[in-house]
């Protein structure tokens, strides 16, 4: 009897561990337009996991913006945030920081510590915060969504759906353009360390990557929403429930593929409408401002004084559409750049030169702007030899696209040995060759050598 209650309990709390498959959902759409291009039980409510903190980020800048804190504030971090499991920044109670680098850890390594932080900071509580969040979930239209938490981890009723989720991105994109290159940051200097992306690994592999965010408890299972840009076309790629973080990336890249093949070369961009902006509502429903150390009354960010620069942009963008992108998104990474600047050098031998005033980054932004856009190769990774003179060759295909997908999914698939290399297709008469270059004799032999073990074709390519 003993013995079968124990095999009982094994059943019922470990075997369900093992096999437990969360849930898949998908959604693409066009950024430009929001139509929706693939989906896949789009509206299910789903555990979010750290795809939350992309709206605890959208919130934080929504406090910026409206002078509720500013980015050099410094916030004095509490027992709760600091007692959040990893993945977390390493904060302590009683230290303070800096709020800039309490979003840059929430959206480069998703810190579960600096997003508690961030929503203690402006609500006062995380609560509170939560509710905040709700609120301005369902002013964006994401009718499906309710959070428990700034953090993500899985809490009775914190849930959303893969088509919210997607609203969300764009939201991210549109409305805060400034911020959204912290995204596509490999690394990032987040106050007391530099930190990596959870996401680079995409970032690194997909052409055209640029954001946005990836979350993975056990109840959600591997969830990104992703975006990419090429020439005219921006995608974004959500998915929920991926078995694992390279399946996921996997899977991903083929919804973009997708989204690129279906959607126009041109499209009208029809900006989301921002949410109404309400604060932090109190029980009367006034609007309150959490207590941080020095909380601003209002924004202490000055604005843009009308300048050359901004006459000269205005000049330009009005010239063509091609024109119009390349300066946007030009202007935008310069004032990013200037936004999040840190207030003290974070690395030893940096350069000593002094950095543009935000005035001359715009007009460096528009001078290169106003160049001509070079014509490039159709390479996906771009990587310097460095003495490596050998590769491998993955297979000849009768397309180019064809052998870019297989190159795209051998480097998701074997990140250890083909991390770093060239991947190029080579076209003769023949066919197009996929090949994988910059690589030493040794590990061109070890990554055919893993690749033949996984029934993959492969052999070397030596110097020419």
């Amino acid at each position: 009897m003993g013995l079968f209650l124990i095999a009982l309990l094994w059943l019922l709390f470990f075997v369900p561990l093992k096999g437990f498959a969360a849930p898949y959902a998908a959604v693409v759409i066009d950024a430009r337009t929001g139509e929706v291009l693939h989906s896949r039980n789009a509206d299910t409510r789903l555990h979010p996991a750290s795809l939350t903190k992309m709206m605890t980020l959208y919130i934080a800048f929504e406090a910026v913006r409206n002078g509720e804190v500013a980015l050099d504030t410094q916030v004095r971090i509490t027992k709760k945030a600091a007692a959040e499991p990893p993945s977390k920044l390493g904060l302590r109670s009683g230290q303070t920081i800096a709020f800039r680098y309490l979003i840059r850890a929430a959206a480069v390594k998703s810190a579960n510590d600096a997003a508690t932080a961030i929503g203690i900071a402006i609500s006062g509580s995380e609560a509170a915060f939560a509710r905040r969040m709700t609120r301005t979930a369902k002013a964006m239209g994401m009718s499906r969504t309710t959070f428990k938490n700034a953090h993500g981890l899985t809490e009775s009723g914190h849930l959303s759906t893969a088509r919210d989720m997607t609203t969300l991105g764009r939201h991210l994109l549109y409305d805060y353009p400034q911020y959204y290159n912290l995204f596509s940051r490999q690394s990032t200097h987040a106050g007391i360390k530099t930190v990596p992306n959870t996401n680079r690994r995409l970032l690194a592999a997909y052409r055209g990557a640029d954001g946005i965010k990836t979350g993975y408890t056990r109840a959600a299972g591997f969830n990104l929403v992703a975006s990419a840009k090429r020439k005219n076309e921006r995608i974004i790629a959500t998915v929920f429930g991926g078995k694992s973080g390279a399946s996921r990336n996997a899977k991903v890249a083929e919804l973009l593929d997708l989204g690129f093949r279906r959607a126009p070369s041109r499209a009208p961009i029809r900006k989301p409408a921002r949410p109404v902006y309400a604060g932090n509502t109190g029980l009367g429903g006034t609007t309150q401002v959490a207590g941080l150390i020095g909380a601003p009354k209002k924004s202490l960010r000055p604005l843009v004084r009308p300048s050359a620069a901004t006459q000269v942009a205005s000049a330009v963008v009005d010239t063509a559409d091609q024109d119009r992108d390349r300066i946007q998104s030009g202007i935008a990474a310069a004032m990013a750049e200037a936004d999040t600047a840190p207030t003290a050098p974070p690395v030893e031998n940096s350069d000593t030169r002094p950095a543009l005033r935000p005035e001359n980054l715009v007009l460096a932004a528009v001078e290169t702007a106003k160049q001509p856009a070079p014509e490039q190769e159709v390479v996906t990774r771009l990587s310097s030899s460095g003495g490596h003179l050998w590769g491998v060759n993955v297979g000849r295909y009768t397309t180019r696209y064809e052998a870019e997908k297989v190159l795209l999914k051998t480097a998701l698939s074997e990140m250890t040995t083909l991390e770093g290399t060239l991947r190029k297709v080579n076209q003769s008469s023949r066919g197009f060759d996929a090949t994988f270059q910059g690589m030493t004799r040794e590990q061109a032999d070890l990554a055919c050598r893993r690749l033949s073990a996984r029934n993959v074709t492969c052999f070397m390519i030596g110097p020419s």
